[in-house]
């Protein structure tokens, strides 16, 4: 999509303070941007009856899946978590001006490199209104500035947090424009976001495949791209029963709408007869509809007939396909044949099937009996995350403050000249 003179211009008003903002920004001492998040978390907590009204807002206006409105939808318990996932940050060491290496040269030179914020970073995703929080948050300790494009959606919200978090970066004297949104919900800004070269320094996009396949096809920026979460849970023959029963009730229903939900379960042909019906009986409890390719219905008469398309479909709602496998590497074969690089998950007791399963996918994050909704920042220790990096360039899994940051070398002398 092409854009007039006037949109750019009309971008450019974000992007000239963002720049502005970044360079402030990246010299601030730890301190002051620290000082920064926890303001912001008390002015969420105090703007938390105005965040409320502006999300009752959005959701009344939407029409999408219960799923879709869960991950739209804010209470005060999600606007105090945004707020003490602030200051959380704020408690994790400074990214900005770690020694990652350094070394002496023969000639005497001694060299440096040394961690230093990306820049501006251009943030697109859908539905989520905290994950603009989370963002802002990242990016003011990892000292780059932002700018927000949360989805048409979420408006209201979106601009109401943000709101909020620039009032405390101004109460701890950093400038507002560290952290700002787009002005509206004009498609248009997408585009503007992804040809503003030379003053967006990356953009991350976070949200359905459409959205990261058009940023991966359009963006003349660096891109940071999030793809589709089609996690898979395998369990595995030596599998603890109650445990697997446990994981993956978590896996697929805790939250069905994130991304690190389980949306294809895998279980052995030697245990499947025995285990599969109290698994089913679990998920149909917990409201979760289930298909099963011909073995599984084979065992469970009733579940619906899944397809290939079925297999490679991310859900995030409260649907789930089952497919029988004969041991580890046929897991791995239907994973590397539908799987979307995300996060992937074995329940057994065996610690060599395990070995084999954590080293034979190439997906970003691999978990051995564990629910693969820890795939998370906070659950990581990040404080928050920025989003899940599925490529294999700079940044994979959950993306923190270390993924934030570049470098730059420093050499340090005394005198020499180049022969």
């Amino acid at each position: 999509m092409l854009e007039t003179a006037a949109t750019v211009s009309d971008f450019r008003a974000l992007t000239e303070p963002a720049r502005k903002a970044a360079r402030i920004l990246a010299i601030a001492p730890a301190s002051q941007r620290n000082d920064a998040l926890r303001a912001a978390a008390g002015s969420l907590r105090l703007r938390a009856a105005d965040i409320l009204v502006a999300n009752a807002r959005d959701v009344a206006a939407s029409r999408a899946s219960a799923a879709f409105i869960d991950r739209l939808t804010l209470t005060p318990a999600r606007i105090e978590a945004m707020a003490r996932g602030l200051e959380a940050i704020a408690l994790l060491p400074d990214p900005v001006g770690r020694i990652l290496s350094e070394w002496t040269r023969p000639n005497g030179l001694a060299i440096r490199r040394v961690a230093t914020p990306l820049g501006v970073i251009g943030m697109i995703y859908e539905s989520r209104p905290n994950v603009g929080a989370d963002a802002a948050g990242l990016c003011i300790k990892s000292g780059n500035a932002v700018i927000l494009r949360g989805g048409s959606e979420s408006h209201h919200s979106a601009r109401c947090i943000q709101e909020s978090i620039r009032i405390g970066l101004e109460q701890a004297g950093l400038p507002g424009a560290c952290v700002q949104n787009v002005p509206d919900t004009d498609r248009a800004h997408v585009s503007a976001m992804l040809g503003a070269a030379g003053e967006i320094d990356m953009i991350i996009p976070r949200g359905g495949k459409s959205l990261v396949e058009r940023v991966q096809r359009e963006a003349r920026v660096p891109v940071l791209a999030h793809a589709d979460g089609l996690c898979h849970t395998y369990v595995h023959e030596k599998a603890d029963f109650a445990m697997a029963r446990a994981i993956v009730a978590n896996a697929k229903m805790r939250r069905p709408g994130i991304c690190g939900a389980t949306e294809t379960l895998l279980i052995d042909r030697h245990i499947a007869p025995d285990l599969l019906p109290l698994l089913i009986q679990d998920l149909h409890s917990l409201g979760c509809a289930v298909m099963g390719d011909d073995t599984a219905r084979g065992i469970v008469p009733d579940l619906e007939p899944a397809t290939s398309d079925h297999f490679a479909t991310e859900w995030l709602d409260a649907r789930l396909c089952v497919a029988v496998v004969e041991g580890v590497d046929e897991a791995l074969a239907h994973i590397a044949r539908y799987g979307s690089g995300h996060t992937e998950a074995i329940v057994t007791g065996d610690a060599a099937a395990a070995e084999r399963f954590l080293n034979g996918t190439d997906s970003a994050v691999v978990m051995w009996n564990a629910s693969t909704q820890f795939c998370d920042g906070g659950e990581f220790g990040f404080g928050a995350e920025i989003g899940i990096a599925t490529g294999k360039i700079h940044a994979r899994g959950p993306v923190g403050l270390e993924q934030l940051t570049t470098f730059r070398y420093e050499v340090r002398g005394t005198g020499q000249t180049r022969p």
